[in-house]
Parts: structure tokens; sequence; C-alpha cells
């Protein structure tokens, strides 16, 4: 694992700059402790990172729960009944690993996940611009459109144009200018600007901005818009922002609801991640999804334990690693290790960074996610792909995570059920000689119920007088359904003078008396019959 810690080592740092705002941002969206948000992506880096078979995976708080625990809090009476429901989530995301639900993950469609993966980019964008203008704007961190104060994504950016903050904007610009000039020039001159990543000068520079400008009227940022860690006095106060589980509540049925709920979306969003990362990655690594379960539920027994919010792998800084260069699980080992130092040994230091500073490097986080380019790639894959992609797409922007999700993958099944009705048979006009039409319909090796609209519409556009051959060699499984539709078409053939052909491995019979009665008599075969 070592081995590559040039690599891993640069990719955890900026990794750690964007996790860093994100625990923080999520925390106070969920109406939690800000410390709780911290502590999440410090299991998630370290206890998680480590037990995950994810190279690139990187875990923590994440948004898609934070509506969630919100409302949790809320309704379980406090955060210390809530943390119960956590620990108990992660129980139950473990029994999910040993029944092996993992396997969910493989299901959801390349174009589903390519438009997660865009979707996130450009709601990523829309929701650092106002950080990047040094618009307080406290639902950055939230990925949802509509926003808890009653707004939205784009009525935010409205109000941004009247609030902007010239220090915020120009360190923002100037912060942007370094990582693009960094990612694009530099690190292609020398292994150096490998190394140091341009993220990191970014913050360097963000922070001497900000003490060179304390006091100006004109460019000074004030502290709402700069990172906001916790400033224990001394240990005991440290020790003091740590919460415990209340668990006289176990037995509260309000405790297990919240529980399977977290359980269930934490796992979803976890699955989905993973198969995300494992896309972008650029070795193309298989991450084991049981495993990856079992990992996250312990993470989130140990965060509930100690007062942590609940923990997902998150797209975000999975992908922030992969863009950064990390090679395997140290880099996320790392950003869980670098959390845990600076909020016990440099808090003052981090509440030096410029919010802004930032949101430039989500920004290109974004923008890589959202390039231009994917979506000219995956219009040229045909409409069967572009069309779940960019509902996908739209979704995540106008909704949220697992809506977007939900509408991609609805789209995705319909996309499915049309190429099943097309490709259900192919119909073959071999002679037109002796006044028969000569009608061959070769049906697919499987033919479901999915089949039947097409099927039936062939049967019954047939002229009168031909003569159908119906070929079932290459045919495996055949549906019930399908059969009765046969069936049920042997009376039409007799009114309209329609004479068939059936070959299959089963024998080959003229006008059948019965379809049904012909597969009964016939069992050996390679077709399988529902």
């Amino acid at each position: 694992m070592f081995k590559n810690i040039k690599n891993d080592l640069p990719a955890s740092i900026v990794v750690f700059f964007v996790a860093l705002p994100l625990c923080l941002g999520i925390a106070l969206a969920s109406g939690a402790p800000l410390f709780s948000g911290v502590i999440a992506g410090i299991v998630g880096g370290v206890v998680v990172g480590g037990l995950s078979g994810s190279k690139l995976g990187v875990s923590g708080p994440a948004t898609g729960l934070a509506a969630i625990v919100l409302t949790a809090i809320a309704t379980l009476g406090s955060y210390e009944n809530f943390l119960v429901a956590v620990v108990l989530g992660g129980i139950i995301q473990i029994i999910f690993g040993f029944l092996k639900a993992g396997v969910i993950g493989y299901y959801f469609p390349s174009s589903v996940i390519k438009g997660m993966l865009t979707g996130i980019g450009i709601i990523i964008i829309l929701k650092q611009i106002p950080n990047f203008f040094g618009y307080d704007e406290e639902s950055a961190w939230d990925l949802e459109f509509f926003e808890l104060d009653g707004g939205n994504t784009f009525s935010e950016l409205i109000k941004m144009f009247s609030n902007i903050n010239p220090g915020a904007a120009l360190i923002g610009f100037l912060s942007l200018a370094i990582i693009l000039f960094w990612d694009i020039i530099l690190s292609k001159k020398a292994k150096i600007f490998k190394v140091i990543q341009g993220p990191f000068i970014a913050v360097v520079a963000g922070i001497i901005f900000y003490t060179l400008t304390l006091g100006d009227e004109t460019l000074s940022i004030a502290s709402k818009h700069m990172v906001s860690v916790p400033i224990p006095e001394d240990l005991s106060s440290f020790v003091g922002q740590f919460s415990f589980p209340n668990f006289s509540v176990i037995f509260q049925h309000e405790v297990w609801i919240v529980a399977f709920t977290i359980a269930l979306v934490a796992s979803l969003e976890t699955l989905l991640s993973v198969e995300a990362c494992d896309k972008l990655d650029p070795d193309k690594n298989v991450t084991p999804t049981n495993r990856e379960l079992l990992a996250q539920g312990t993470g989130n027994i140990i965060s509930g334990l100690i007062g942590g919010l609940p923990i997902t792998q998150v797209i975000v800084r999975s992908s922030a690693n992969v863009q950064s260069g990390g090679k395997t699980k140290l880099s996320t080992i790392l950003h869980g290790i670098l959390l845990l130092i600076s909020v016990v040994l440099i808090p003052t230091l981090l509440n030096k960074i410029p919010l802004a500073v930032l949101a430039s490097i989500l920004l290109v986080v974004g923008y890589k996610l959202a390039k231009p380019a994917l979506f000219k790639q995956m219009y040229k894959l045909g409409w069967k792909q572009f069309i779940p992609f960019i509902v996908t797409v739209v979704g995540i922007v106008f909704t949220d995570l697992l809506s977007g999700i939900a509408l991609g993958l609805l789209v995705g099944i319909v996309v499915i059920l049309l190429k099943s009705y097309q490709n259900s048979h192919f119909l073959h006009i071999e002679d037109n000689s002796n006044g028969k039409h000569k009608i061959k319909m070769t049906l697919a090796e499987e033919v479901t119920f999915f089949n039947k609209g097409a099927i039936l519409k062939e049967l019954d556009s047939l002229p009168a007088d031909s003569y159908l051959e119906i070929d079932l060699i290459k045919t495996r499984y055949l549906d019930n359904d399908i059969i009765e539709i046969l069936e049920d078409f042997l009376y039409k053939a007799k009114e309209r003078n329609i004479d068939i052909k059936l070959i299959s491995k089963r024998g080959t019979v003229e006008n059948p008396e019965s379809f049904i009665n012909f597969f009964k008599e016939n069992p050996k075969s390679n077709i399988s019959l529902s």
C-alpha cells in the first residue's frame, strides 16, 4: 500500500481540503453539532477506508442524508437519541453485507451512472458559485435543488449578484487561476509539481491573502465567509465535543424506523458511489460491494458511538481523489488522519482559509465530472444511452441525488422494454408464389411477456392465405404468455386460411392442434418454459 505514497499523499491533501468544508457544511445542514461532521469524516477515512475493498472510494458524511438527519433529530427528541439509530443502522448494514445485498450495485445502467456523475458535477458548480463570490449561502454543501430556507439552487444564484464580496471573489479567482495553471502547465513541467498539488498552493495563498487584508475595508473577508472549525480551549473542552448515544430509547419503534431508513439510504448511496468511482478509476479496479457494506456498517457503528453523523461512500470526495492521482486506499486513510490532526492541532489556522478558495477547488472537481465532451460522447452512442443519461442529469439538478437516479433508472427500464419489444423476433417474407405469402418468424433466444405486444401485432397483421413458419430452434426460454398468444392465434389462423409450421428442438409439426399440448407432450428440449 505504501509503494504509491508519492501519489497518495498529495491526493490525500486535496481530498482533505475538499472534505473539511463538506463535513462542517453537512453537519450544519443536518442541524447537528459541527464537530459531528468532522468525526464522521475521520471515521470514514480511517476506519471505513481501512476496512473497505475500494482503492479510491472516500467515505464520510453525505449530503443525501442531511434532510433525514434533520428530521430524525426533531422526531427522536435529541441528538443523543438519534445516535442510537446511527449505531443500529450500522448493524443493519452489516447484516445487508452478510446477506450479500451488495449485488444490487451491479444493476444500475452505465448511462445512469454517467448521468449521476455529470449531474453531481453540475450541481457542485451551481452550489459553489455563491461561495466563490463570497455570498454566505449555508446550503452550499447540500446537493438538493429545493433548500431548507424555502429557496432553490437558482434563487440563491440570483441573490448572490447583490451580495458579492470583493475580497472573497478576488481570492476565488486567484485560487482558480493557480489550480488551473498548476494542472494544465506546471504539472507537465516537473515531478515536483505533481507531488505538490495546486489546491494546496491555493489554500496557502488564501491564508496569506486573508492575513494581509485583515482590517481592509474593501478586501477583508468576514468570518462568515471562512472555514469555521470549533476551537477547544483545552483537552477537556475538546473531549466535550463528543456526544454519546442514549441507549435507553433503543426499544422505541421510531428509533428503529430511523435506523432502517439510514441503513437503506446509506447503503444505496454507497453502492451508487462505488459503481461510479470504479468507472472513474483509470486502473479499472472492481470494488467488492458486500465487503463495502460491511465496512460502512462498521464505520456507522463507531461514528454513532462517539457522536458522528451517518457515513456513506461519497462521490465528490472520491472523484477528487481520482482526479488528484490517488492510487490506493492509503490516500483515503491519510485524509482521515489529516482531518484528525488538523482539528486537534491547528484549528485556528484552518479558520483562516476562505471558503472561496475551497469553492474554487470544488468548481474544478465539478467541471471534470461534467465536461461538455461527455454530453457529445453520450449523444453519439444513440438515444437508448443518451435519454437515460440526460434524464438522470436533469433529475439530479432539479430534485436530489436519489430522485434523479430513480428517474434515470425508470427511463432506462422503459428503454430496455422497448428494445425487448423490438428484438423479440425476426420476420422474413420468403416467397410470394402460388398465391401464398410464405412468412418465416424467427423468435429470439429469450421471449418473455415483455414481447407480447410486438408478437401480437405481427400475428394480427398477417394477410389471409399465408403460410407461417415459426422457428424456435434458437429459443432457449419461451414464456407461457407467448404460448397462450400462439394458442389464441390458431383460431384466427383457421378463419383466415393461414397454415402454420412449427419448428423447434421438440420437433416439427404442421398446423398443430394446440401449442399448449405440443409443449406439454414434448418436454425434452433446451427450451425452458415458465
